[in-house]
């Protein structure tokens, strides 16, 4: 297997076999809750050579989502929408809705926990990746959301950068993860925070 495709495989998430554990189940006399909105094309900091191009809704957990969230994932009740541009930049939006409030605000404390030890753990599974993280606050949206950057760069050359968000509103979780090639001097953060901003408003 090429090196490249040895830290894809170690970056992107096995989707197979991921299920809700039974915490995280509604309980039977829950309300339906309205399905949450989902990020636009527009809505996603700007590429300076080439537009977004949003996929559509779909049930499940995206391939391109970051295995630092593997663990904690659950598949039940998440849709999630991948966006593109013609060039090596991707996007995804993942969104959860759980039973309780309580339960959401701990999944997506499980979130923010992983994505602050990935870094770590990403250098123990491939000895030679170097992974770097940065955390970049909170934001004062519904519940409170998160910004965290993860920058890994191989011993042949590879260099990725990723901005990843967790969001909450009411029972609904968030995680909004953007990534090209490049470095934390590529990362558009300001243009991040505010499309994070945008994608919590909209869970509801």
């Amino acid at each position: 297997m090429p090196m490249r495709t040895r830290v894809g495989a170690l970056i992107a998430v096995a989707v197979t076999g991921l299920a809700l554990g039974a915490t995280l189940a509604a309980p039977a006399d829950a309300a339906p809750a309205a399905a949450p909105k989902f990020l636009s094309a527009s809505e996603l900091p700007p590429h300076p050579s080439s537009a977004w191009k949003a996929g559509k809704v779909t049930d499940g957990v995206p391939d391109d989502l970051l295995s630092c969230l593997t663990e904690a994932l659950p598949g039940y009740d998440s849709r999630y929408r991948s966006f593109t541009t013609e060039l090596e930049t991707n996007a995804q939006q993942l969104t959860i809705v759980v039973g309780t409030e309580a339960k959401a605000k701990a999944l997506a404390s499980r979130f923010d926990k992983d994505m602050r030890s990935c870094a770590t753990r990403i250098e123990q599974a491939e000895p030679e990746t170097d992974a770097t993280y940065k955390g970049y606050g909170t934001l004062p949206v519904e519940e409170g959301a998160r910004v965290h950057g993860l920058h890994t760069a191989t011993s042949w050359g590879a260099s990725d950068i990723h901005l990843v968000s967790v969001g909450r509103d009411g029972r609904t979780v968030t995680v909004v993860q953007w990534g090209q090639m490049g470095d934390f001097e590529d990362a558009p953060v300001k243009a991040f925070k505010k499309t994070t901003t945008t994608a919590v408003r909209k869970l509801y």
